[in-house]
């Protein structure tokens, strides 16, 4: 299993977890405070199935296109092993 963590803007946040959730993954949002000017972010969690994190980044690109002549990051994604998984 993975865990994807997604650290983006407060303004993408909706526009990601609706392509997410509609893609079938389960999201956590957690509002949190970044960068030089102490901007609003939001951070992602996505626990996935080893086989699903193509899938997974796969949708986060479709909202988040690579655009070369743009140095703004809009997106700062992770992807960490996780050990163990509990639900109760």
């Amino acid at each position: 299993m993975k865990m994807i963590i997604t650290i983006i803007k407060d303004n993408d946040t909706d526009a990601l977890t609706k392509a997410l959730t509609s893609d079938g993954f389960r999201v956590t949002t957690i509002a949190s405070t970044g960068g030089f000017l102490r901007s609003g972010v939001s951070t992602l969690l996505c626990g996935v199935e080893d086989e699903q994190v193509k899938k997974a980044i796969d949708v986060i690109h479709k909202v988040f296109p690579p655009h070369p002549e743009t140095p703004e990051k809009r997106c700062t994604l992770f992807v960490i092993n996780v050990a163990d998984s509990q639900h109760f």
